[in-house]
């Protein structure tokens, strides 16, 4: 009989040539059983999704009792479904005033789409800034907004329009003009290996938009959700955008979306063509009672509270003449080593005592500590033993 691997091998499209090939038979709070029997404490949460650990009972009740009722119906904005309207007003209520309308969709890719898409029907406006090292996605605007042209260059010709400045660089103010639509940000880059833009920073692109009559967008699709201690990453920096993007942490574990923005900016989509962007799927009633689920798991158990304490634990404990550098805020955390080979090395060490860790895709040199915000203190010393005693075993091997 042919085994569940070999099928994953043979019949499902792969993403690289080695795949971890973890085979997951459950996944309950902060960690991730294989079907062999072992234990694995997720130290990336599927790359910053599970926020509230996996399979919180607060979502998975809320999604069975909305089976009960109704699933897709119809595509996004025709039918008033009140899951979508519920979402709607509890991120409103927890997004600073100029955010007044919520467009929901199915992931952050898509919700990229959907801001870019907005921004330059708003503005009327051809030109995007994006910046180096940039990550939104992977679909063909998502893409072009990329900053990393080894993952672009393949796939070219992107969309036009789309100018790549350095990050925390200042140089891009001189070319923020009455042609740019949209500057689109992270506010700390994700695949960089979790590097925080200045506040200062941010504040300079926010003023020079606001004069140009350019929208600055900000991708929260890893940040947002309670990863850097606060609601939104906009919050911790005191800098309102005038679109923001959700995803990944939103959805409590389901596939969800969203771009935000004021009445007036999002109304820019309903004429002149109408439908001026559709989506079946996004904002799956399923998908949106996960989502207020998760919202409400984040209030009640005062997840962001113990966010700074748990980033001072990390970076307290991994001390190592093997590690660099420690970058990002929150629990979005990159630990630098020496090089690729040394990090590879580390995580399958890692792997095989235990826990799991990751790359970064813009930053092969550092090994990612993004875990659920639910994890304990006590999982963390373990966590930074494990790896501490992983990279003790890289200098026998070295030696």
């Amino acid at each position: 009989m042919i085994s569940t691997r070999e099928l994953f091998f043979s019949n499902l499209a792969q993403t690289t040539n080695a795949p971890l090939g973890i085979e997951v038979e459950k996944a309950i709070g902060n960690y991730i059983y294989t079907v062999e029997g072992k234990k694995l404490l997720d130290l990336i949460s599927g790359i910053s999704v599970s926020n509230i650990g996996h399979l919180h009972p607060h979502v998975i009740n809320a999604i069975t009792a909305q089976l009960q009722k109704h699933m897709h119906l119809q595509v996004y904005g025709e039918y008033i479904q009140a899951p979508q309207v519920k979402l709607a007003t509890k991120l409103l209520s927890l997004l600073p005033k100029n955010f007044q309308s919520v467009y929901l969709v199915n992931s952050g890719s898509e919700a990229i789409e959907g801001a870019i898409k907005l921004a330059k029907r708003f503005t009327g406006r051809p030109e995007i800034i994006a910046f180096k090292d940039a990550y939104h996605g992977s679909t063909n605007g998502a893409l072009s907004a990329m900053g990393n042209e080894e993952f672009k260059k393949p796939f070219r010709p992107l969309m036009p329009g789309i100018k790549h400045f350095s990050f925390n660089n200042s140089e891009v103010l001189d070319h923020i003009t009455t042609k740019t639509a949209a500057v689109l940000i992270e506010p700390v880059q994700g695949e960089a290996g979790y590097i925080p833009a200045g506040k200062k920073y941010l504040q300079q692109l926010k003023a020079k938009c606001k004069a140009t009559g350019t929208l600055l967008i900000f991708d929260e699709i890893q940040t947002g959700l309670g990863r850097t201690g606060h609601w939104f990453a906009m919050n911790k920096y005191g800098v309102s955008p005038d679109i923001v993007t959700l995803a990944k942490g939103l959805g409590g574990g389901m596939p969800i979306g969203a771009f935000i923005s004021s009445k007036k900016i999002m109304d820019s989509l309903k004429e002149n063509p109408i439908l001026g962007h559709i989506t079946t799927f996004g904002g799956h009633p399923v998908s949106c009672v996960a989502a207020l689920a998760t919202l409400e798991v984040l209030e009640k158990e005062d997840l962001m509270s113990s966010v700074a304490a748990k980033e001072t634990l990390f970076r307290k404990l991994l001390v190592h003449p093997e590690i660099k550098n420690i970058s990002g805020t929150g629990l979005m955390l990159a630990v630098e080593l020496e090089n690729f080979e040394k990090v590879e090395a580390t995580m399958y060490n890692c792997l095989a005592n235990g826990l799991i860790t990751d790359w970064f895709l813009f930053n092969a040199k550092s090994i990612r500590i993004a875990p659920p915000l639910t994890i304990s203190l006590d999982e963390i010393e373990n966590a930074c033993s494990v790896i501490l005693g992983s990279l003790d075993q890289l200098n026998k091997i070295s030696k």
